[in-house]
């Protein structure tokens, strides 16, 4: 059963959240080294929970969090949102070294993230 694995907000000035999260609730923040502009959130250890990242808003692009849900095949997740009545609004990409990702939208409008874990991704 896919779960949730990841949190994403989206943040207008990442150097103003960074601090404003750090300062507040002791997460740790890095800069990742991939090919786009993130930031990585360790939220705690060795308690139930989960870390996430810090994306910079586009243009246009509301306040929120997204969810992102671990799923064995990408392709059948996808199949599965749109079967059932959601949207993809972001289709399968690579994220090197990592996996691939999508975003949709659920039958309310929310938006989630699903990903399929894959060390070989391109």
């Amino acid at each position: 059963m896919p779960r949730p694995v990841h949190f994403e907000l989206s943040v207008e000035n990442p150097e103003r959240a960074i601090t404003f999260y750090q300062n507040t609730f002791g997460w740790r923040v890095q800069t990742w080294e991939g090919p786009m502009e993130y930031r990585l959130v360790m939220t705690g250890e060795e308690q139930p929970g989960i870390d996430g990242g810090f994306t910079r808003r586009q243009p246009g692009q509301g306040a929120g969090t997204v969810n992102t849900l671990s799923v064995p095949n990408i392709d059948e997740a996808i199949a599965a949102v749109t079967r059932n009545g959601g949207q993809v609004v972001m289709p399968k990409q690579a994220i090197p070294g990592v996996g691939y990702i999508a975003y949709c939208l659920d039958t309310e409008g929310n938006t989630f993230g699903i990903m399929q874990s894959d060390e070989s991704a391109r």
